[in-house]
């Protein structure tokens, strides 16, 4: 008869992901956001903003049944427009390009309810996040206090601001290796200065992502023992 015990300890995860970033619809974004005063005279759909994102994270385990976690990701979507009402004189159409890049960094617990031994692990967790962002306008503008001329240039605004984030996801955990997939949530908004039609501007909405994970550390010492049959001799 044969007894293989084993005291697998929960091992680091440094996990990459790729998905897709999804920004809040023009119905779900904060007062005064300057996308959606840009809708009244340009031609474009929020969803025209929603891009890939990619990320990188080192999860820690805290217990059997928590992780902690810091990461980093990065998402980037320019969307060309016309002005809807608007063409030059010699009636070709006046040209914009609209610009958003967010890059979160996070720290995050999650809570693994089968625990870190089990190779089916489901999860949910919170965290905080600073969104280093930028948004630009750029090239052709008309200025209406001054019957309508066109000119060039481009205004950026750009800082960190916090934010909240939720997530969940599941994972298939092998002993060197991980994959799964997960739903972020994170929420945040940043002042613009007077150059642009609206004084806000929304960073929050859902990632979609794949998640593929290289574990490393310490696993519980496997302790294996066999009982054979002890024959008497005369």
């Amino acid at each position: 008869v044969a007894c293989s015990p084993s005291t697998a300890a929960a091992q680091q995860t440094f996990n990459f992901t790729i998905g897709g970033f999804v920004p809040h619809g023009f119905d779900g974004r904060v007062d005064d956001d300057t996308l959606v005063e840009d809708r009244d005279f340009l031609v474009f759909e929020m969803e025209d903003f929603n891009g890939a994102a990619v990320g990188a994270e080192w999860l820690i385990p805290a217990g059997e049944y928590f992780e902690l976690g810091a990461g980093l990701g990065f998402y980037r979507r320019t969307v060309p427009t016309i002005y809807e009402d608007f063409v030059d004189e010699d009636g070709t159409e006046i040209d914009q390009d609209l610009r958003l890049r967010i890059v979160p960094l996070t720290a995050t617990v999650r809570v693994l309810p089968l625990g870190q031994s089990n190779g089916v692990q489901p999860y949910f967790g919170v965290g905080l996040a600073i969104l280093n962002w930028r948004y630009s306008e750029s090239r052709e503008f008309v200025d209406f206090d001054q019957d309508g001329v066109i000119f060039r240039d481009t205004f950026v605004a750009d800082g960190n601001e916090p934010g909240a984030l939720a997530f969940g996801g599941i994972r298939f955990a092998a002993d060197t290796f991980s994959a799964g997939g997960e739903i972020r949530y994170h929420a945040a908004e940043a002042d613009l200065p007077d150059e642009f039609v609206g004084s806000k501007i929304d960073l929050g909405g859902w990632t979609y992502a794949f998640t593929v994970g290289v574990r490393f550390g310490r696993r519980g010492p496997r302790v294996s023992h066999t009982a054979t049959k002890h024959t008497k001799h005369m």
